[in-house]
């Protein structure tokens, strides 16, 4: 059977890369994360595009049987898209000659791997990508108005139609409509979206999966926080109401699920700094956070264990 590498479309916080770490962990499998901007052509200064089989190789402790049946992960993609225009005087090293370069290896080649630690001395290792699963993935910030022009024609002229500024920032909603030859207009060299038939967009997150990201993972946001206020032995009480205040503000920031933690250390950085002094006596029951606190109108709610509440 023929491997399908997949191409993840999505907004910065969506849940890419947790997704492909998610399906190796399941499938039980090694797995490789690399970062395109970081990838240029063989011959100049950065890592070779053979670096991310080293890296597979590296996590399942050199078994080459292993690695290759593994899955990689290529990250921010779309940053090493074609540079528009006429083409220049100077080569695009980690742009279009890193899709290149990415070319066999994503299809499937014979990589030859240095020794252990890359010495000169020792045995080299030849791993075949041909049934390594890539998933490649990326925000593609500017895909949206592509395919909008596409799917809209606009045009020039009494009959063209107007777009306001509200469509363009709208545009982010025209992904799921999105093809190889929008990739291709894109800046991704069509040999490269070839090799990456299966195309999936994940949308931005909204406030529901904010909010069961924040409480109901082993390692949710809240959790962490709850555990750190139990270190004073102190509880700390998180309304519904602050859960979604919290979700909205995450949303407005456009950093989707990362956003989350940024909101929350604003609005607990100072009782957690404070805290300590405060219930130096041990007097202090429980911190309470509602929309007040995390719209910053009102100060943390703090309950004595005499049952007297006071603001911090």
């Amino acid at each position: 059977l023929a491997k399908s590498n997949i191409l993840l479309i999505g907004p910065t916080g969506s849940g890419k890369t947790l997704l492909a770490q998610t399906i190796a962990r399941m499938l039980n499998v090694p797995f490789a994360i690399a970062d395109a901007t970081t990838l240029t052509e063989a011959g100049y200064v950065g890592e070779d595009v053979e670096s991310i089989i080293l890296k597979l190789l590296q996590n399942c402790d050199y078994d080459v049987a292993k690695a290759e049946r593994g899955i990689v992960y290529i990250d921010e993609i779309d940053k090493i898209s074609r540079k528009s225009g006429a083409s220049t005087v100077t080569r695009d090293v980690s742009g279009e000659g890193v899709q290149n370069a990415l070319l066999k290896i994503v299809e499937g080649t014979l990589v030859t791997i240095p020794p252990k630690g890359g010495k000169k001395m020792g045995e080299s290792f030849e791993v075949n990508t041909s049934n390594i699963l890539f998933i490649c993935g990326g925000a593609f910030a500017s895909l949206g108005k592509v395919i909008q022009n596409r799917v809209e024609k606009s045009g020039i002229g009494f009959g063209a139609t107007v777009h306001s500024k509200t469509d363009s920032q709208d545009a982010g909603k025209f992904l799921n409509e999105v093809t190889q030859e929008d990739l291709i207009n894109f800046g991704i060299i069509p040999e490269l979206v070839g090799r990456l038939p299966v195309i999936a967009v994940l949308n931005e997150l909204d406030e529901k999966a904010l909010i069961q990201i924040l409480t109901e993972p082993k390692n949710a946001l809240v959790k962490q926080f709850q555990t750190l206020f139990e270190m004073e032995d102190v509880k700390l009480d998180i309304t519904s109401d602050a859960l979604e205040a919290w979700a909205k503000k995450a949303i407005s920031s456009k950093t989707g699920a990362r956003g989350l933690r940024t909101v929350l250390e604003r609005t607990l950085l100072g009782i957690q700094y404070t805290l300590p002094t405060l219930n130096e006596d041990g007097t202090i029951e429980s911190v309470t956070i509602n929309k007040d606190v995390v719209l910053g109108t009102i100060p943390p709610i703090i309950t004595h264990k005499q049952n007297e509440i006071h603001n911090s």
